[in-house]
């Protein structure tokens, strides 16, 4: 995993230009949400396997909101780290409902609850080849699924990226504890 840097639309769309896997943002943003920040794993030779998009904002609910998107080659384990999982992958896709679904470059992607505890819930699924996490804080923040929720690739936003407004960094992805914010 590389250094998180100062959330900025700059470093956004360098992640962007470098990156082999989507980079994935709410499309449009929901109202009052920011970028809090984003990183990835892999190396400067291939460049991200990996990346990660921290935002938030007024959680459906009340209060604020967190939202981590993932999106990761098979085995990269990125994801499964913020999700709370042991492993490198969620394992196999669960052979039931999903519990939330999401728009994922234009196409319904269903998405499996995995890892929460009291301060989180992750969820999971498919999306260009890729894993594709989501990982709200606090838990009710997961309202924010049910609001039809698109996500763009930002590789396909073009100039728009320079309209991403971004806001303080994130203590999440530096791994800090899984507390819920306040509010």
């Amino acid at each position: 995993m590389h250094p998180v840097g100062q959330p900025s639309v700059d470093g956004l769309a360098d992640l962007v230009r470098r990156t082999q896997v989507p980079v994935w943002l709410p499309w449009p943003l929901p109202r009052g949400w920011v970028v809090t920040g984003t990183t990835w794993a892999g190396d400067d030779r291939s460049g991200p396997r990996a990346t990660a998009v921290a935002l938030s904002g007024p959680a459906p609910l009340g209060g604020m909101g967190e939202m981590l998107l993932v999106a990761e080659e098979p085995g990269t384990g990125l994801g499964a780290r913020f999700a709370g999982l042991a492993g490198p992958d969620p394992g196999p896709v669960p052979d039931r409902a999903p519990d939330a679904k999401v728009h994922a470059a234009g196409h319904p992607t269903a998405l499996w609850a995995v890892g929460s505890d009291p301060g989180r819930v992750g969820f999971v699924g498919e999306a260009l080849g890729c894993w594709l996490y989501v990982v709200l804080w606090p838990e009710r923040a997961q309202a924010l699924l049910l609001e039809d929720l698109g996500l763009a690739d930002a590789r396909d936003l073009g100039h728009e990226i320079d309209l991403v407004p971004t806001g303080a960094l994130t203590p999440r992805l530096a791994g800090a504890p899984a507390e819920a914010p306040p509010g």
